[in-house]
């Protein structure tokens, strides 16, 4: 029997648009993240500035544990409300045109540039883009690594790994909402958000099943210092929690805590991080595992905070009758729709804007500036005059029609 999403007998949890803004922020925030990598010490980025500082380190790891976490909790979120209208099957369709279609275009297009101005920056070096491609394509099956099932020794899907994960956990989840009884679904939904959201502190008790899995299991530096499976729980917290409104005024409820206990574990696990010596990202030492755990558990506290205070300045907003302006509304639509396109363009425009401002004589905060502004200006440019235009690039791309 079908599961359906089941439309509680309480008012529905509508679309929230202050977490499509917060896509736009943390979309917008890659550009920034992804320039500081030219000059971090510890990355091994495409293009690296002679001079680096370990400073981006610590301010990078007080992005990447909330950021990507928040994408996949608000892609989860996203796919309960497209099942609803469209069912399992027609949501597997649906996702399979946003994310499978720019995943392969730009796959093709776009994402070997990087790889090929990595080369070009060794001493001599001089192949063409042309000459290079023949050798980034030449890829075998490797099941080992799922979802990232091709291997090459040049190829990759680069920052896109963030779409092969929610493409893959978006098809997984399908077929278990297909089959999965609909009385079990409910009942189990049901259980979670009561159990959660009961008791003051509750919404926190999921950071466990992360802390244990980014203990033991590790965590993946490519992946934005989490491991895939992390991010399958975030996306399924999304799907499955943050939608009923019991365990949303809980996050409400308990933000502030949540806030306070964040800043705590970051506090204390940051520090273990850096001083655990070895490879602390998978290292089975003590010290390793312990700031792994304060890791993972930081993370979720962060994103209960974060979502919590957000839904209480939009609560109170919505109390006090102050709806946004017409500018503001149409300034949000359209970043809001820029979100994946911008999304799939701006690493390999960071790249090349770094590949020629590394060799310019200048300090290094004159030089992370100048590829700051220029792949902002040139991402958003890229979107506006090349994607969103006409119906071919807006279906390429995985934009609506």
């Amino acid at each position: 029997m079908t599961a359906d999403i089941e439309r509680p007998r309480a008012a529905q949890p509508e679309r929230r648009p202050e977490l499509d803004a917060l896509r736009t922020l943390v979309v917008v925030g890659l550009v920034f993240f992804h320039s500081a990598l030219v000059f971090d010490t510890r990355d091994d980025y495409y293009v690296k500035n002679a001079e680096t500082t370990g400073v981006t380190t610590v301010l990078a790891g007080l992005g990447v544990i909330w950021a990507m976490p928040l994408l996949f909790v608000v892609a989860g979120l996203g796919s309960w409300h497209s099942m609803r209208r469209r069912g399992p099957g027609g949501f597997a369709v649906e996702r399979l045109r946003r994310l499978g279609v720019p995943l392969v275009f730009a796959t093709i297009t776009i994402i070997p540039v990087p790889q090929w101005l990595r080369l070009r920056g060794e001493p001599g070096h001089l192949e063409s883009y042309l000459e290079f491609l023949p050798r980034f394509f030449r890829v075998h099956v490797d099941l080992s690594n799922f979802p990232f099932v091709l291997r090459g020794e040049y190829f990759e899907t680069g920052h896109l790994w963030f779409v092969v994960l929610l493409l893959a956990f978006s098809l997984l989840l399908a077929p278990l909402v297909r089959w999965l009884p609909r009385e079990s679904a409910r009942r189990i939904r049901g259980r979670l958000a009561g159990a959660l959201a009961g008791r003051r502190g509750g919404v926190l008790l999921p950071a466990v099943p992360v802390a244990v899995l980014s203990a033991l299991a590790g965590l993946e530096e490519g992946f934005a210092a989490w491991s895939r499976w992390a991010y399958l729980l975030f996306f399924l917290y999304g799907f499955a929690l943050v939608t009923d409104e019991r365990f949303r005024a809980a996050m409400r409820r308990d933000a502030a805590p949540a806030a306070v206990v964040g800043v705590a574990l970051v506090a204390v696990g940051m520090p273990a991080f850096l001083v655990a010596g070895g490879d602390p990202f998978t290292d089975l030492t003590p010290l390793a595992i312990g700031a792994r755990t304060l890791y993972g558990a930081a993370g979720w506290s962060w994103l209960v905070a974060i979502l919590g205070l957000l839904d209480r300045r939009r609560t109170t907003r919505e109390r006090g009758g102050k709806p946004g302006g017409g500018r503001a509304r149409r300034v949000y639509a359209y970043l809001a729709a820029a979100v994946l396109p911008m999304y799939v363009l701006h690493q390999p425009i960071v790249v090349a804007v770094a590949y020629g401002v590394v060799r310019w004589d200048a300090p290094m905060a004159v030089k992370y500036v100048a590829i700051v502004a220029a792949s902002l200006v040139l991402t958003l440019l890229a979107y506006d005059l090349l994607v969103r235009r006409t119906w071919v690039t807006r279906f390429l791309f995985g934009m609506r029609a």
